[in-house]
């Protein structure tokens, strides 16, 4: 076999398996989020799957070819049907998440890494040179620079573009466009190819209403409520974002009713600047011509999603493509508010922004009279280790804030939080019979 077709051969095997695992790690964030407890034994696993691989492709002996044909048609079918949009959804919908996690991970993505991976030492065996290293290195090369394509051009170009399941079919694709290179016979292999190719395309072409990108999945549904009027729900990584209707004003969340409230009846901003950070939907400024609002939010596709299917009009307020930490960390501009509404599945925020660094940057942008107020998705008792230890790196900044929990009565509650920059971190005194300063305290206040 020519030597570069060797190495092509390989190339698309290192851009096949990390596009494998990308896509494994998006498709895991509506579910279980983007945490360092997922991605973390995500990679761990799949790296280990790879290990194996090596070492199973090191003890082929013979039929070549043959091995490594079949394998790239087991890793596209595994690859473009397990890991297509209904796959995962059926794993996460009928089993425990946990369970679904381990089907997905080591059911799919290993067994693709595994297979995959046998390549390169494989592969080797048939690179004709005196020193084993200079076919071992140059093999190595190509399949890290297709690792390193794949990552960066399904991540930032395909799933930006065309979405994940564009990402899919493209992995699932470039396997089966491999199999003639691969085979003697090599119309028999293609038309092999195009058989397996079809029934990819069918399940990740099936009919959705789901917009996808690299950051997230959208999907805008007709919503039945009492005495709404035309109401939809806005969903994102399959968590419920946002209301709005055809009601004048629009009737929306509790929780972007509850900030709205804040801001407009009881501070009483007019003509104030407010920074949104995580723009959902767009409702908080919608219909609301009284201050301006900016909106910072990592997915550039948000806004349009949210116009043409949701708002179903332009999007108030300005909106700023970027990382919310990056943006109050590097800005010069000032808020007289900063609602942070932050999260990349149901009740997950972003470990970054949840630490008191974070929370310093959004007191930066403050002004001297302005307030934070942040959408934390807790426990509706405020008991968990979770609850108790946001609240306090909350606080730890911007010393006592206010609490309003909006179901008390259910496991899993909106808690706003009202912060000010005026308030100072102190330590607090316990009143006790012996030393009891509540009279001098309250002269003071």
């Amino acid at each position: 076999m020519p030597r570069r077709l060797i190495y092509l051969i390989v190339f698309i095997e290192g851009f096949s398996s990390l596009g494998a695992e990308i896509v494994a790690l998006r498709r895991l964030l509506p579910h279980i989020g983007s945490a360092i407890t997922v991605t973390a034994p995500t990679i761990a696993l799949f790296l280990l799957a790879l290990a194996l691989g090596y070492a199973a492709g090191g003890r082929v002996r013979t039929a070549f070819l043959d091995v490594v044909r079949r394998n790239f048609l087991l890793a596209a079918l595994l690859a473009g049907c397990g890991l297509s949009a209904v796959t995962v959804d059926i794993l996460f919908a009928s089993a425990p998440t946990a369970f679904a996690y381990l089907l997905l991970v080591g059911g799919i993505l290993c067994p693709i890494a595994w297979l995959l991976g046998q390549t390169v030492p494989i592969l080797t065996n048939l690179v004709h040179t005196e020193l084993t290293g200079e076919a071992s290195g140059q093999a190595l090369f190509w399949s890290t620079l297709g690792s390193f394509l794949g990552a960066l051009g399904l991540s930032l170009l395909v799933m930006q573009w065309l979405g994940v399941s564009a990402a899919v079919l493209l992995v699932a694709a470039v396997l089966l466009a491999a199999l003639p290179v691969l085979a003697e016979r090599r119309l028999r292999a293609a038309l092999l190819a195009v058989a397996a190719l079809l029934p990819v395309i069918g399940i990740n072409l099936t009919a959705t209403q789901v917009s996808d990108t690299a950051y997230a999945e959208y999907r805008v549904e007709p919503l039945t409520r009492a005495g709404d009027n035309d109401a939809r729900a806005f969903w994102v990584n399959k968590s419920l974002a946002s209301l709005t209707d055809a009601s004048t004003p629009p009737r929306t969340t509790r929780y972007i009713a509850h900030l709205r409230s804040i801001l407009l009846d009881e501070l009483e901003f007019r003509g104030r600047d407010i920074l949104v950070l995580g723009a959902g939907g767009f409702t908080l400024a919608q219909d609301e011509p009284r201050n301006r609002y900016t909106y910072v939010d990592i997915d550039p596709a948000i806004r349009s999603i949210a116009e043409e299917q949701f708002l179903r009009q332009p999007a108030a307020g300005e909106f700023i493509v970027d990382d919310g930490r990056r943006y109050v960390t590097t800005t010069e501009r000032r808020f007289d508010a900063v609602v942070v509404d932050v999260y990349s599945s149901h009740t997950a925020i972003p470990g970054h922004l949840v630490t008191r660094e974070f929370w310093s940057a959004t007191r930066r942008v403050l002004n001297a009279d302005g307030v934070l107020l942040a959408n934390l998705i807790l426990d509706g008792k405020l008991e968990s280790a979770y609850a108790r230890n946001l609240l306090a790196t909350v606080e730890a900044v911007y010393g006592r804030c206010a609490i309003d929990v909006l179901h008390k009565g259910k496991p899993i509650a909106n808690v706003v939080l009202s912060c000010f920059a005026s308030s100072q971190p102190s330590g607090a005194r316990i009143y006790i019979d012996e030393k009891n300063r509540v009279d001098l305290d309250r002269s003071s206040h």
